[in-house]
């Protein structure tokens, strides 16, 4: 019961996390900078993986698309490919949770669906290291241009899409690691079960011997050596 349990509740939260990872890649704020003026802000610069856009104060948002992928800065081609990798590992391993789990009805014997549960726990872990890195990635970029003092291009700092993508990717490993641990439930040999046979009965000090007839007749243990045989 504690195992099926723990499964939900690692089921629940490598979902969560996988959303949230996913959410991250049309999201548009990666990095941001604002261009205040004297009374309101004049334009707010931000930037995804895919565009790169300016907001004035208005509201309209003019955006320019990255013209090429080879193009692109190694940065953000990296990010690219461990965000879609961690959207795809955790795709996989959703599917390898809900066959694992012991509460859904595929999946074989007891022993094996732990071990698909297990595999499910692996990805959702390889996944929310994916992002991990991608936004680690992502945010050392801005932070080394943000405090270099011979940057003099335009500086930005962290996006909300980054803080989502590692809490994503912090349930992702959570959840695994519970799917992990739920393996060693499952191969704990069961109890044995013992009946109870109530309080054995006391043996009569007195010993029965056939009789000559067939019967029994009682006789005294002690009164069956007389003091020769022990001479």
């Amino acid at each position: 019961m504690a195992s099926t349990a723990s499964e939900i509740v690692a089921f629940m939260v490598s979902i969560s996390g996988w959303v949230l990872v996913s959410s991250t890649l049309p999201t548009d704020y990666w990095k941001v900078s604002t261009i205040d003026g004297t009374v309101i802000t004049t334009a707010t610069y931000w930037a995804n993986l895919w565009k790169t856009c300016v907001t004035d104060s208005t509201g309209v948002s003019n955006c320019k698309d990255f013209p090429s992928m080879l193009a692109l800065d190694g940065y953000i081609q990296a990010c690219r490919g461990l965000m879609i990798a961690a959207v795809s590992l955790g795709f996989f391993g959703s599917i390898f949770a809900l066959f694992g789990m012991k509460c859904t009805k595929v999946g074989g014997s007891d022993k094996a669906k732990a071990k698909i549960a297990c595999l499910a726990g692996i990805v959702f872990i390889l996944s929310g290291l994916c992002s991990m890195t991608g936004c680690s990635l992502y945010a050392n970029k801005i932070t080394t241009e943000f405090f270099d003092p011979l940057y003099v291009e335009q500086k930005y700092e962290l996006g909300a899409a980054l803080f989502i993508g590692w809490a994503g990717a912090s349930l992702c490993i959570i959840g695994g690691v519970i799917f992990c641990f739920s393996i060693s439930d499952n191969n704990k040999p069961p109890r044995m079960g013992y009946a109870y046979n109530g309080a054995t009965s006391v043996l009569s000090s007195r010993t029965k011997y056939p009789g000559a007839e067939g019967d029994f007749k009682t006789t005294n243990p002690s009164k069956q050596f007389d003091k020769n045989a022990y001479v």
